[in-house]
């Protein structure tokens, strides 16, 4: 089965490019820049090379060059000059346009080869900080728009998560530890997007500090179990979709009655979740946070 997206109507690609659907028209009429094909029925639509060649014509046209100046480029060339300048500058648009293709073709070769050479310029948080956050963002509003599938998602992420292990790996063998606090990190029951975690988790680790990742839908009655082995704890947890708007007061004062009763235990919290509560009145112990960066600048 061929599984890879090679038909985009023009909101596609609006969507995945940010180009407007009245612009792509206007490049389409005025400089013959893109060609629409048709269907059977006459419906337009794009293929995977009109996709292409408007990523490279928007990247250019986002560095300066006039639309006028671009449509006068031999095709062939487009790639060429677009590589040349994102090695100069703006790698970070070239890279996140580099894993977008990766993701509609489910081209892993694609995926390695754009981190790959990333890597080698930045160091890895620069690289979730600059390209993966924004990537993800992206990648959740085209999911929402049906413009990319499950699958699409399922299969980027999977990769970054990859790259995420394999870096916390890394920096777990040079680990020293500075302090007898220990960090639990898990994520509530049901929710299960853990890749903002999983970063976390890679953070504090690489600041020295012993880290303990429970992952995935974790029910409360479990964190108990690691105060029977650790003194000093800061529980972790980021509230994507979970726990419901109707639940997170319960959950807050449950996990306040059952774990924050012992000594020297703390309870740092973000997720768009906590946006349906006032995070002024939570007990004493509990910390929340509007970005991973904020929670990081807390540790010393």
């Amino acid at each position: 089965m061929n599984n890879i997206k090679n038909k985009f109507s023009i909101k596609d690609l609006e969507n995945l490019t940010g180009v407007k659907a009245h612009t792509i028209r206007i490049w389409e009429k005025r400089y013959s820049l893109l060609t629409p094909k048709r269907t059977e029925t006459n419906i337009r639509y794009y293929d995977l090379e009109s996709f292409q060649k408007l990523l490279n014509v928007s990247f250019l046209n986002n560095n300066g060059y006039k639309i006028s100046k671009i449509a006068t480029i031999e095709e062939h060339k487009l790639p060429l000059l677009v590589r040349e300048i994102a090695s100069q500058s703006n790698i970070e648009s070239h890279a996140i346009n580099s894993f977008k293709l990766a993701m509609l073709n489910f081209d892993q070769a694609l995926f390695y080869k754009t981190y790959e050479s990333l890597i080698k310029e930045k160091a890895f948080f620069e690289i979730f900080y600059d390209i993966y956050i924004p990537l993800l963002t992206e990648i959740g509003l085209l999911w929402q728009t049906n413009t990319i599938s499950p699958a699409h998602e399922h299969f980027i992420t999977t990769l970054i998560r990859q790259k995420i292990l394999v870096s916390t790996e890394k920096v777990q063998a040079k680990q020293k530890h500075k302090s007898n606090k220990t960090f639990v990190l898990y994520l509530p029951d049901n929710e299960i997007h853990e890749l903002g975690l999983m970063f976390i988790n890679h953070e504090i680790v690489s600041k020295g500090y012993q880290c303990i990742f429970l992952g995935q839908s974790v029910p409360l009655e479990n964190l108990s179990d690691l105060q029977n082995y650790y003194d000093n704890i800061t529980y972790v947890s980021y509230f994507t979709v979970m726990p419901e708007k109707d639940d997170i007061k319960q959950y807050l004062h449950d996990f306040d009655e059952h774990i924050l009763n012992a000594p020297q235990t703390e309870f740092w919290i973000l997720g768009q979740m906590l946006n349906v509560i006032d995070i002024t009145e939570l007990p004493k112990g509990m910390k929340a946070f509007k970005s991973i960066q904020s929670l990081l600048s807390e540790l010393n």
